[in-house]
């Protein structure tokens, strides 16, 4: 059975600024502000959560459906997509938008300068559900435009599908009552450190309350690994334990940590659509994650399902 993946696709255009941004401010004059920064440099990165994970999927042998608004100029993005297995069958092109762009300058002391257009993204709900016309048994919830994510919550529930709730970036432009009702019901509500303290914020609710909702919790913790809590709905999961503390998976090399939430999702998704425990997930999307780290850009992963197997049964001494 496959999995639905619903979230951005996004080019990136990074630019490096070889000065520093505070040799071309006058502190007393901002509020006239009117710069121009010199890059001689620039990469274009494929990336998006929505593509990441569809990517990544692939690359753990899943044939994924990518449920996505983009514009008409997703051009050599879209050869990219054929190249790495990423069906487009599902994307909506949004004749008068541009596919969302982030900008991003950086300058000698790492200080970023960036600008992101939503562009098709804010339309990403008329993208629906209802037209997937097969069958999938997961379906993912991660950041969009804010109508898509609430529709997708919603559609994903009704649909009877194991549903996994991480709103990450897209978590701010929730209000309390939009987030409540999509993580309640959720197989999986998925967050890192800082999006948990902001969920808790929100909801007025504490662990307790936030859990008792969903089938399962997870908190991913960077170097101090992932939180996984049984949550109290069956949501036919599997778990080992009611509490897990899952250690994180030391990378080999830092090369660029863009995108590393992203393949943690996609080793979640597989071990729910395989039948396999959230333990398996959680250690799973953490190897996923180191290995992302080692490469270049959010879709940098080369590795195959077998290459990748291999590398969690030395870090785990075990296979799944």
């Amino acid at each position: 059975m496959s999995v639905l993946v619903t979230g951005s696709v996004a080019v990136d255009h990074i630019m490096v600024f070889d000065d520093h941004f505070k040799n071309h401010f006058v502190a007393d004059q901002l509020e006239k502000l009117n710069v121009a920064f010199h890059v001689p440099s620039m990469v274009k990165k494929y990336g998006g959560t929505g593509a990441n994970i569809a990517y990544n999927l692939c690359r753990l042998g899943v044939d994924p459906i990518l449920l996505a608004s983009v514009g008409p100029d997703l051009g050599a993005y879209a050869d990219w997509m054929d190249q790495s297995g990423i069906r487009r069958d599902h994307l909506r092109v949004i004749d008068d938008a541009f596919t969302a762009a982030c900008f991003i300058t950086t300058d000698a002391s790492n200080n970023q300068i960036i600008s992101f257009h939503p562009g098709a993204m804010d339309r990403a709900h008329e993208a629906r559900v209802a037209d997937v016309n097969e069958d999938f048994s997961v379906g993912i919830v991660s950041p969009n435009g804010r109508q898509a994510m609430i529709d997708y919550a919603r559609d994903l529930k009704e649909r009877g599908v194991q549903t996994v709730i991480d709103p990450g970036q897209g978590l701010p432009i929730l209000d309390k009552d939009d987030l409540l009702s999509a993580l309640t019901g959720a197989a999986v509500y998925i967050v890192n450190e800082y999006e948990w303290e902001l969920t808790r914020a929100k909801t007025g609710l504490d662990e307790d309350g936030i859990a008792e909702r969903v089938g399962a919790l997870i908190v991913t913790r960077g170097d101090a690994g992932s939180m996984l809590r049984r949550g109290g709905l069956s949501a036919d999961l599997k778990m080992e334990s009611d509490r897990t503390v899952v250690a994180p998976v030391k990378a080999e090399e830092v090369v660029d940590p863009t995108g590393c939430g992203d393949s943690y999702r996609a080793g979640l998704l597989f071990a729910l659509a395989n039948g396999l425990s959230l333990e398996v997930g959680t250690r799973l999307g953490s190897l996923m994650g180191s290995i992302k780290v080692g490469c270049s850009g959010p879709q940098g992963i080369g590795l195959d399902l077998a290459a990748i197997r291999s590398r969690y049964e030395v870090e785990f001494g075990e296979s799944f």
